[in-house]
């Protein structure tokens, strides 16, 4: 395990605090504890610029304010307001989570990471960082930006460096009292390094470049719950306005949407589940 000396470490912190007294960005989930909350703004923040998730945050909360609004709104409006994020499956995850949350656990988002984990759409290191934000539990979690302040700082001549190899410094350096606001300078001090230097994180074991979004799959998905959003379509109708997709490839996604849970089939057409 790698191990910081302690002068290094504290230059470190130092260098990480200094920067955000500096250019701290104020972003408005920051501005609040609400576990749901936070949980909304992490799953939007999952493969989408900020610039993009703040104004949808803003105008997701205004129309679903609490857990218990989202929960009992239809696929249908929830895919309206989340257009324009792209991974739509998020929305439908974000969706499960709080009827599952209203359902299992009255409504209160647990402050248990193993559980959290446990709800659709969220992994080890976005269930860390709704703790970490919402409670200021000290828990260690990587994301993007924080993968690459320590890349670039204590891995600069590896390659292949492993997720593994970096926690052990995450934890080396993260407080007891202000993880909160650690993972926000870490997030921006990681946001500016994005800009300045070249990509630390394509020497990431796990780093995988962002395939090409048009005429892909991912692409062809979001049309079909954009156009399902508005109501039951026939197979020639979702034919009818894709035409840049081939037919097997629709045939393929409309069957891993349906395998998936989120949307079913009537008879020859398809609708929303």
């Amino acid at each position: 395990m790698t191990t910081l000396k302690n002068d290094i470490q504290l230059q470190f912190v130092q260098m990480v605090w200094e920067y955000y007294g500096e250019h701290g960005r104020d972003l408005p989930w920051r501005h609040t504890t609400d576990p749901y909350r936070i949980l909304v703004s992490e799953i939007m923040l999952q493969q989408t610029q900020v610039d993009r998730v703040k104004v949808k945050y803003t105008e997701f909360l205004k129309r679903f304010p609490n857990i218990q609004t989202l929960a009992d709104a239809s696929i249908a409006d929830v895919l309206a307001v989340w257009s324009g994020l792209g991974y739509n499956r998020r929305a439908l995850y974000l969706k499960k989570t709080a009827e599952i949350i209203v359902d299992k656990y009255d409504g209160i988002v647990p402050r248990d990471r193993v559980l959290l984990h446990s709800f659709p759409g969220i992994g080890s290191n976005t269930a860390g960082a709704i703790l970490a934000y919402s409670f200021n539990d000290p828990v260690v979690f990587i994301e993007t930006n924080i993968r690459r302040v320590f890349l670039h700082h204590f891995f600069s001549d590896q390659v292949a460096i492993d997720d593994k190899e970096i926690i052990p410094l995450i934890e080396q350096t993260l407080p007891d009292e202000r993880a909160r606001e650690w993972y926000w300078a870490l997030m921006d001090y990681g946001t500016y390094l994005a800009i300045t230097v070249v990509n630390p994180n394509q020497r990431s074991k796990h780093y995988n470049k962002q395939s090409k979004f048009e005429g892909s799959r991912r692409q062809l998905r979001g049309i079909l719950l954009r156009e399902l959003a508005d109501g039951s379509k026939s197979f020639a109708r979702l034919r009818a306005i894709s035409p840049e997709f081939t037919e097997d490839m629709l045939q393929k996604v409309l069957a891993d949407l349906e395998t998936e849970g989120f949307i079913v089939r009537v008879g020859r057409s398809y609708q929303l589940a």
